[in-house]
């Protein structure tokens, strides 16, 4: 059931509404391919290239739109899309005032911003507010590196101006050390922080983050110094912290297999793991230990535990899910089953992370191909449409199954007809089936291949390939579909072997020509053949005086 609200949040609330009806369809191309369906991409390569193609083609429109902003002024769009309309970059206040340092911020002009602040400070005073906004861009952006630039950077030189410093001008300029690698000083300014009695959690957070890589001896890069001064101050820990301290004890195997338990269950009491969370306690169990029975029992327990939650992204860690992966690696058939059932709960899937990670039905059906049941791979086959047809064909193999394979043949969705490797598979497991109920569907796939070679000139034949294909169409007699012999002489390849029957093939469908035609090609190679092909030639064929 469709269920309208009442009252519209937003402009979106009824198409939300109604994309929820609709599951997700895994087998369709991504939205990015979708614009034209002749350039989608069916290989990794021309994935590569057409991702970096929309991307530079956005980037050069974006250029071009920003460069002639008159050019472009009505909106049409409904509801309103930012990104489609010009950037506003251009300065419309000019005079020394607050309100002219608050554009240069919110158009993020760096330079700019500092030059106004200096001249308004020649004159009055800026608010503290206006203020934290500028040490938050400075911070961000850095336009001085506080590395190379030691005390000459603007932030530290505003900061240094400033007759009163807060907690919030504190916390700029120590997370903006800790983001561009000033994990010292970021330090020694926290030092200053405590003795003035201020303190946040986002201070904390930044510091235990970098804490390994300040300390230079072991015993001293894990103690519980931040921690212990956040209880003092009564500063309350959130996701970030937790997962801070998680990321820092992972280069402590020992300490990490003591504390990370303790940690993961306070986390569980105050409801905030999130998929990094989880990311660090495996990497702490699992992936730095041999992969023995009680480590395989932590790898289930996360899951049990992950299983039929939806996620939102809460860290900048989160769409890391390396674990799902090392899941499938494991060759576990109930933990591959697991891991898909998790990706297809809700929106999870978008938190794979790149197109690597995005991999994972590939990876997922490669399991299945190995350790599942031929009929139920056939399932997921037509379910998820995935990239692994190299372990699909050689499952039909095993279960002497390859009756199906002119029906696989036909899903060519994501282009198993440009791997060539793929082909010559398929042709050659076809060609050894020789008692095959199916021939006939065996030799309309092979003259498939034939044409999709064909169709594209670059696609160099091999003799084995031609053997193959050759073979397919002498066992249903359909050689008078596919002119071989000239296909022969274009690719300078000729499979002496099948010669004989190609002629008997000519006999069975009263073709004298052909036969001339087949006795002059092997002797054009200097194949050993041809002495016998010529005299089964003038034994079985009325010829003319011409032929």
């Amino acid at each position: 059931a469709i269920i309208i609200p009442r009252k519209k949040s937003n402009k979106e609330a009824v198409l939300e509404a109604l994309a929820s009806t609709v599951q997700r369809d895994p087998t369709a191309y991504p939205y990015q391919f979708q614009d034209d369906p002749y350039l989608s991409p069916r290989t990794s390569v021309e994935f590569k290239l057409f991702s970096l193609s929309q991307e530079s083609g956005r980037a050069a429109a974006k250029y071009f739109v920003n460069s002639n902003p008159k050019l472009f002024t009505k909106d049409f769009a409904e509801p309103h899309i930012p990104c489609l309309m010009p950037e506003s970059v251009a300065l419309r206040l000019e005079e020394v005032s607050q309100e002219a340092l608050e554009e240069r911020i919110s158009l993020r002009k760096v330079s700019a911003a500092v030059e106004m602040y200096d001249q308004l400070l020649q004159s009055t005073a800026v608010s503290m507010e206006t203020t934290h906004k500028l040490l938050d861009l400075i911070c961000l952006y850095c336009d001085r590196d506080p590395v190379q630039e030691g005390e000459n950077n603007n932030a530290e030189r505003i900061f240094n101006l400033l007759p009163e410093r807060d907690t919030r001008c504190y916390s700029a300029l120590i997370r903006g050390m800790v983001k561009h690698g000033a994990y010292a000083k970021a330090f020694n300014l926290y030092e200053d922080l405590l003795n003035n009695r201020l303190s946040d959690v986002h201070i904390f957070n930044a510091l235990i983050s970098v804490v390994p890589d300040v300390r230079k001896k072991n015993n001293e890069r894990w103690d519980l110094e931040l921690l212990n001064q956040m209880n003092e101050q009564k500063v309350r820990p959130n996701l970030l912290t937790f997962n801070s301290v998680l990321k820092a004890l992972r280069q402590f195997s020992f300490l990490a297999k003591t504390f990370s338990p303790q940690i993961l269950n306070e986390m569980k009491a105050l409801g905030i793991p999130s998929l990094a969370t989880y990311e660090h306690i495996l990497t702490v169990f699992f992936y730095k230990s041999s992969s023995g029975p009680s480590n395989m029992a932590v790898l289930q327990d996360v899951l049990t535990e992950l299983e039929g939650t939806s996620f939102t992204c809460q860290d900048p860690n989160d769409p890391e899910l390396g674990f799902i992966h090392q899941c499938l690696d494991n060759k576990d058939l109930e933990l591959g089953y697991k891991v898909h059932s998790l990706v297809e709960v809700g929106e999870n899937w978008r938190l794979l992370g790149d197109s690597y990670q995005q991999g994972l039905y590939g990876r997922f059906f490669n399991l299945l191909c190995l350790m599942e049941d031929i009929d139920v791979v056939l399932k997921w086959y037509s379910r998820i449409v995935p990239s692994g047809m190299k372990n699909l064909l050689q499952a039909l193999d095993t279960d002497s199954r390859l009756d199906l394979l002119p029906t696989i043949w036909k899903i060519k969705t994501l282009g198993h007809d440009n791997k060539v490797d793929l082909v010559e598979e398929l042709l050659s497991l076809m060609a050894r089936d020789e008692h095959s109920q199916v021939q006939e569907s065996f030799a309309a796939c092979a003259l498939d291949v034939k044409s999709v070679f064909d169709g594209r000139p670059k696609k160099e034949w091999s003799t084995s390939s031609l053997s193959h294909i050759s073979i397919l169409l002498l066992r249903a007699n359909k050689l008078q579909k596919a002119d071989m012999l000239q296909l022969f002489k274009d690719k300078n390849r000729v499979p002496g072997a099948l010669l004989s029957s190609f002629l008997t093939a000519c006999r069975c469908s009263a073709s004298p020509q052909r036969a001339v035609e087949l006795v002059q090609l092997s002797a054009a190679f200097s194949l050993p053949t041809t002495p016998e092909l010529a005299k089964r030639t003038l034994a079985e064929f009325e010829l003319n005086d011409e032929q």
